[in-house]
């Protein structure tokens, strides 16, 4: 009887220490971004081989931060950056022009890009599938050169 007594005793301390923080060891998360003056903008772009991203094998990935500054994994940051900037986020934008005069072949051997993450402060999952890596290079551009 003694020692049920002591151990509901001690289970009670740690519930009080749990509730009221003393001993219990309560994390708190920060907001994300409450400091910042920038809106979050970090993106993970993929180029892989198949049609689609649920289907391809992922060949290359990097990590592409524009606020505050140009950064991440990416090796030509700055003009990625200014890239999707200029197109303000529209990722179709940016393989939709391509370079004039670049002729490919009609070879079908898909190559899929995709930008996942955050863009001013708004989520961003886009996928565009290239006939080839002809056409992806055609498309121009330094987002997905890596």
């Amino acid at each position: 009887m003694r020692y049920s007594i002591k151990v509901l005793g001690a289970a009670a301390a740690l519930a009080v220490g749990c509730v009221t923080g003393v001993g219990g060891g309560v994390a708190h998360a920060d907001s994300v971004g409450a400091d910042s003056l920038y809106a979050p903008s970090a993106l993970v772009l993929t180029v892989g081989k198949g049609a689609d991203a649920a289907t391809a094998g992922v060949e290359r990935a990097v990590v592409l931060s524009c606020a505050p500054k140009a950064g991440g994994s990416h090796p030509a940051a700055d003009r990625a950056c200014a890239e999707v900037r200029s197109v303000d986020g529209q990722f179709q934008q940016l393989v939709a022009a391509g370079a004039p005069g670049v002729v490919c072949t009609r070879i079908w051997d898909p190559v899929v890009v995709t930008a996942d993450g955050v863009w001013k402060g708004q989520r961003v999952s886009w996928q565009h599938t290239f006939a080839n890596p002809c056409m992806q290079n055609k498309a121009g551009g330094s987002v997905f050169a890596f």
